[in-house]
């Protein structure tokens, strides 16, 4: 119990991390971050949080989370600058406060990141049954398009996408940024097409109230937007996994932050104007559909770009999970190269230099999740995770700067220390927003957690027993 609080040293992530091939870029970063965090967050996310807690006002929120986002993202690279390794807040964890603090960030981005996969497999089902295979006349069975939870047997096409991204992933990290960087182009004109194509469509009428009195909840009558901005933290959790690539970039101490940053800007232009003309264009309480843009597209009438928009989303999806899977995959190697997993889950492929078993686990538990359970509860529990390793990387900064032996001579967080410690906060504070019952299922992940750690990770852990 004594040493649970025990501080990893960085030049053993390094050396362990040197079998990884570094092939990354600062654009492959920026297309791997738009490719996650510019998939279902913007295809389904501004529909449901108009409808459910913020109307209109839903381009306050997505702007909330953006500038948290951001802010947190800085610190993220400060991080990826100091220490260029895989497993993002697992590793950073370990090394600033202690393996136990590691183990936990670690198994809470493990919720993260693999319902990602399972939520943005979900989402793409939704436009590929509804708008392909119904265009084409294959509808399938309605047991074959949801889990048990809905009625159904199960999300056939959730659990084939996934799948599909597992065999691109387990090909390298080569083909994944060709795949990511052609299909962001794509999907970011198709983007563009849709905001100044309904702009011409735009009622200013659906605009009021822009934010409806119903929504008007405590703290301060601001609860509906906080709520709201809490939820699509979810669109923007793509940033902190190019984090979890930092021991494949080139030149992480610049090329990283390039990625997090440029990622967070244009996602949140994108964004803000997206949820803007959406909600211009049909009236907020219509939009809780799985589909939004689609829908309103056939409310215009507008068949034709109909398509269009469909094509856009499943492409926008397809890119989210690629960049979410590599991250998943990438933290559960993490675990087992450190051994608070099984060992075999650190192992490396000589053929494509890629974690194939960590690969493997991460497929079947998202194909299980992505074929059973609703993209409403996966979405809910996704962010709990992800802001609470925001927290602990904003706070980090300060106890990174003060260790002698991690050398930085990349990009550090300005305003140092009022900036992490208002990103500390801010994340808090969303973490407070959050639904009771988003809070309670992953308070009982954390403790699953920590029963797992106390009865296999502190047993098995290389760092405990290094003296041994």
């Amino acid at each position: 119990m004594k040493n649970i609080f025990k501080r990893e040293e960085i030049s053993t992530y390094l050396q362990a991390d040197s079998r990884l091939k570094r092939t990354l870029h600062a654009r492959d970063l920026v297309a791997l971050g738009i490719g996650a965090v510019i998939g279902t967050g913007i295809f389904i996310l501004p529909g449901h949080e108009a409808a459910l807690h913020a109307g209109p006002a839903v381009t306050i929120a997505f702007l909330l989370a953006a500038l948290v986002s951001g802010v947190v993202g800085m610190a993220y690279a400060e991080f990826s600058s100091a220490m260029p390794v895989a497993g993002s807040a697992y590793s950073f964890g370990s090394v600033v406060y202690g393996e136990i603090v590691g183990w936990m960030l670690g198994w809470a981005l493990i919720l993260e990141y693999f319902l990602a996969v399972s939520a943005e497999a979900t989402g793409f089902a939704a436009y590929f049954n509804n708008n392909i295979l119904s265009a084409l006349g294959l509808d399938l069975p309605k047991a074959w398009q949801s889990g048990p939870l809905e009625g159904g047997v199960v999300n056939l096409s959730a659990t084939v996408i996934v799948l599909v991204i597992a065999l691109i992933i387990a090909h390298g990290s080569q083909l994944s940024k060709q795949v990511e960087n052609v299909a962001v182009i794509i999907k970011l004109v198709i983007i563009v097409l849709f905001i100044i194509v309904g702009i011409f469509y735009i009622k200013t009428s659906n605009y009021v109230p822009f934010y409806p009195k119903q929504f008007h909840t405590t703290p301060f009558g601001l609860g509906g937007i906080s709520t709201a901005a809490a939820t699509v933290f979810f669109a923007f959790i793509g940033f902190d996994a190019l984090a979890a690539n930092s021991a494949e970039t080139i030149n992480p101490e610049k090329n990283v932050v390039k990625g997090i940053l440029g990622t967070v800007l244009i996602s949140v232009i994108l964004y803000v104007s997206f949820s803007f003309v959406l909600t211009g264009v049909v009236h907020y309480s219509e939009l809780n559909v799985d589909d939004p843009a689609a829908y309103a597209l056939k409310i215009i009438h507008l068949n034709t770009w109909n398509k269009l928009i469909t094509v856009g989303a499943l492409i926008g999806i397809f890119t989210a999970m690629i960049t979410m899977f590599f991250g998943g995959s990438r933290l559960v190697y993490a675990l087992g190269r450190d051994g608070l997993l099984p060992a075999k889950m650190g192992a490396i492929s000589k053929k494509h230099k890629v974690p194939h078993n960590a690969i493997i686990i991460a497929t079947i538990i998202q194909a299980f999740f992505a074929g059973l359970v609703p993209l409403t509860e996966l979405a809910s529990l996704i962010n709990a995770g992800t802001l609470l390793a925001f927290t602990f990387i904003s706070f980090g900064i300060i106890p990174l700067r003060k260790r002698k032996d991690i050398h930085n001579n990349g990009f550090k967080m300005p305003l140092y220390p009022y900036l992490p410690i208002l990103a500390g906060l801010l994340s808090i504070y969303f973490i407070v927003m959050l639904p009771s019952i988003t809070k309670i299922s992953v308070g009982i992940w954390l403790v699953l957690g920590l029963i797992v750690y106390f009865c296999y990770g502190i047993r098995h852990s290389k760092l405990q027993n290094i003296d041994n």
